[in-house]
């Protein structure tokens, strides 16, 4: 299957350009809008030698309240001397969150540093939705010391129980939503998600379950994946009341200590988890798509076989093996 990357491809590409030795300024007016609805601008506002990078993402109010803003801060501040953070009121209007680089005053020398500017750059949205769940990995290290889990529970895979910590809800698109809970011994997280179509709610049964058959085969150190089409999980019942309609699928990831084991290990956990609506749902409509090119050249394949099996009859044999019932010839008028 192919993976979608973290990065977005554009930004990158632009800030690649632009940090390059033989760059010359021009006009730049983007709009992208990545796979989730989020809208970036790219944009040069007066002079063609700075660059404004300008994010729009549907929940930023949720994500505002645990920490984005602070984290962001710490993320870009380091280079303060040609980077200037927009947020709030100062942000481009229209959109929560603004970079506006200064190409003229980039003061980076080798092309490890470029890169790494040029990663964060394109990260942005990951570096945003990275907060809450940094939250809550804090406060799983403080439950984990407060009240240790079973020694004798090597992976941390007992039963699931219900916890009294609180829930973050990210309102990341209409109707559906991502919860993060802390507990001791793992962090749950858990994707509502509505299928438009009743046949993707087959092929989701189908994708998902090859999740928890290839962790049982080969890769056991994969995070928990359990599925729900109607019922509403335990760990989320106190925030989420009602599945109206029962349209709402709950999909979830139950990340273990191994999983939060280096501040390395928990951005790679961000990182694969935040893409996973994304992802889930662009390989549902690439299979359908696949499925429907199959479709299409089996029925091109038997229109050829039938063609190739039609007899070619001239039009006086034609007209001499028409005949009625009582066999009488149709005769062609003059």
């Amino acid at each position: 299957m192919l993976l979608l990357q973290p990065e977005n491809l554009l930004i990158q590409k632009t800030f690649t350009k632009a940090f390059a030795s033989d760059y010359e300024p021009v006009s730049l007016d983007r709009i992208i809008t990545d796979y989730d609805f989020t809208a970036y601008h790219i944009s040069t506002p007066k002079e063609k030698t700075a660059i404004l990078l300008s994010l729009n993402i549907k929940c930023w109010d949720d994500l505002v309240q645990h920490g984005t803003l602070d984290l962001l801060e710490s993320i870009y501040s380091k280079y303060s001397t040609f980077l200037s953070i927009l947020s709030g009121d100062n942000a481009e209007p229209g959109y929560n969150y603004s970079l506006y680089v200064d190409l003229s005053k980039v003061s980076l020398k080798t092309a490890e540093e470029k890169s790494a500017l040029i990663s964060e750059l394109s990260l942005l949205k990951r570096n945003c939705f990275a907060a809450p769940f940094l939250k809550t990995f804090a406060r799983y290290e403080v439950l984990a010391k407060e009240q240790p889990a079973d020694p004798n529970n090597i992976y941390g895979e007992e039963a699931r129980k219900s916890s009294k910590e609180p829930v973050i809800t990210l309102h990341y698109r209409d109707n559906e939503s991502i919860f993060i809970k802390p507990s001791n011994d793992r962090v749950t997280v858990i994707f509502s998600t509505i299928f438009s179509d009743e046949t993707d709610k087959v092929f989701s049964k189908v994708f998902l379950q090859e999740f928890s058959d290839a962790r049982r085969r080969s890769i056991q150190k994969a995070p928990q994946v359990i599925n729900s089409h109607h019922e509403i999980p335990l760990e989320i019942q106190s925030v989420e009341k009602e599945n109206k309609d029962k349209k709402k699928t709950y999909i979830t990831f139950v990340l273990f200590p191994r999983h939060l084991s280096t501040e390395e290990v928990k951005w790679n956990t961000i990182t694969q988890i935040e893409l996973f609506r994304s992802y889930f749902h662009y390989h549902i409509k690439i299979v359908k798509c696949y499925l429907h090119q199959r479709m299409r050249f089996r029925v091109q394949s038997f229109t050829k076989i039938l063609n190739r099996a039609r007899r070619d009859v001239s039009d006086e044999e034609l007209r001499a093996e028409r005949k009625t019932a009582s066999g009488r010839r149709f005769e062609a008028l003059s």
